[in-house]
């Protein structure tokens, strides 16, 4: 039997790819993919109309899918992220239906339950034998971890592979099997592997960055945490990664051996795993080529599923053993909802990503992020969405010190202890607008709701209303 199709648009046609289906993708390339801007085109030339897209997250690189939404081809998108550019239209009201975001341990769950069901799953794979073995740990595209392509792999009714190196059969060290594949399509190039990395997956120099960062170690120091054993999570972020690069400093130095560092990861957690910080690495994503270089060669950097990650159904996850994350906020209130969905004028830039999914489980949560943003406060009476709820973060570091949750009043008295300097959020706050003077009150159009949160298990937690 031979799986090889000569085009995507042959691929298409042999999957029955009809009006009103659902499509997946998914976001290891980041802003250097080219498979959903390539399988959309050929879709639009076919005339197909009305499709759902199911993408693990939607990139700046995926520009072109606002003239198929505005064409209508694509009617509906269920995703767990949108950058800012297909953000800005979207909040403008240009899909006909509500976007679906979900996080990253939800949407596996969902299709795995099949609350969420794909008609036909478009894989990127840096490199994939003719029977559609593949793996993005090899390859001029290689990206790394395909961890949020294996649900789509397993449970959608048909799966094209797109590749732009086929290996002879059978690849060895593949990462999704041939058993779920129907069509393989060799192409010139599925995405820049250098758009991987973007500018907030480096480190900062700036010195409030800095200070917020060593705070933060301070504060993972303090907590009673930091011991052998010690499992972490960091977001990509500038100050998350910077709050890495102390707490190296602090491991090294008191000869701490963690377990596991988990996430997305970067080569500032690489270092950590080379310094003997951690025994192992489990990555659902790599943030750079750093990581995918690490993957590729190193046995103790393991490669995960989005399940193994954070699925709320699953029998057991990464992310229910972990100790500390290090997460980001665009917004955050006085009752410690974080919003990391939208800007402060109310148009998508961003969505949960694992946000709430590791939120809701690792010991200790903290938010690290600067007290405001073009002049802008990060702390608000409300935020502007719900997307991690203030019962499951711990803590927010700032530059002008360290806000506990009332509900942690344990960790207050170590901090206190520790010499930091705590402050009540509510202090934040009127220090943000000492300095930037109060916000204007930001218009939505309550009439036009452009996106549906789900929580991580498949709840409704808020609803993004049109700007």
């Amino acid at each position: 039997m031979s799986k090889m199709t000569a085009t995507i648009r042959e691929a298409i046609v042999k999957s029955g790819l009809k009006d009103g289906m659902c499509i997946s993708f998914h976001h290891h390339l980041r802003s250097g993919d080219y498979v959903l801007n390539m399988v959309l085109e050929e879709a639009a030339s076919l005339g197909i109309k009305d499709l759902t897209i199911n993408a693990s997250s939607i990139h700046d690189g995926h520009a072109p899918l606002i003239g198929h939404m505005k064409s209508g081809v694509v009617t509906g998108l269920e995703t767990n992220y949108i950058g800012p550019v297909v953000g800005k239209a979207v909040s403008e009201g240009i899909l006909k239906r509500p976007v679906v975001f979900r996080t990253h341990g939800g949407r596996p769950s969902d299709i795995e339950t099949g609350k969420s069901h794909i008609d036909v799953a478009f894989i990127g794979a840096p490199v994939s034998d003719p029977m559609g073995n593949c793996t993005g740990k090899w390859g001029k595209s290689a990206c790394g971890s395909l961890g949020y392509a294996f649900a789509d792999a397993e449970y959608a009714d048909k799966v094209v592979v797109i590749t732009d190196q086929l290996a002879d059969y059978p690849l060895a060290d593949f990462s999704i099997s041939e058993v779920y594949v129907d069509y393989v399509v060799k192409v010139e190039a599925i995405g820049d592997p250098k758009g991987i990395v973007s500018g907030t997956t480096r480190m900062p120099k700036d010195p409030v960055s800095l200070r917020i960062a060593e705070y933060g170690a301070k504060v993972i120091e303090a907590s009673g945490l930091l011991k052998d054993g010690f499992s972490f999570q960091t977001g990509a972020g500038g100050a998350s990664l910077a709050v890495a690069g102390y707490l190296k400093e602090i491991m090294i130095k008191n000869g701490i051996r963690g377990s596991y560092a988990l996430g997305g990861i970067t080569g500032y957690m690489v270092e950590m795993l080379k310094a003997g910080c951690f025994q192992t690495i489990q990555d659902v994503q790599c943030f750079d080529l750093e990581a995918v270089e690490s993957l590729r060669t190193n046995p103790a950097h393991m490669e995960i599923t989005a399940s193994h990650y954070a699925s709320p159904t699953a029998k057991s996850t990464a992310a229910s053993s972990l100790d500390v994350v290090v997460l980001g906020a665009t917004q955050i209130d006085e009752e410690f909802n974080v919003n990391v969905h939208t800007d402060s004028n109310g148009y998508i830039i961003g969505g949960s990503g694992g946000h709430s999914d590791v939120a809701a489980n690792a010991r200790l949560t903290m938010i690290v992020a600067p007290l405001s943003r073009a002049r802008m406060s990060i702390v608000v009476e409300h935020v502007l969405c719900v997307s991690t709820p203030g019962n499951t973060v711990d803590v927010l570091v700032t530059q002008y010190g360290i806000a506990v949750n009332p509900g942690r009043q344990d960790l207050k008295e170590k901090l206190l202890s520790a010499g930091l300097p705590v402050k009540e959020i509510w202090e934040l706050r009127a220090l943000s607008e000492k300095i930037n003077g109060k916000a204007k009150e930001i218009k939505r159009n309550k009439d036009k709701v452009v996106a549906r949160v789900l929580y991580f298990d498949g709840t409704e937690i808020d609803r993004i209303y049109g700007v």
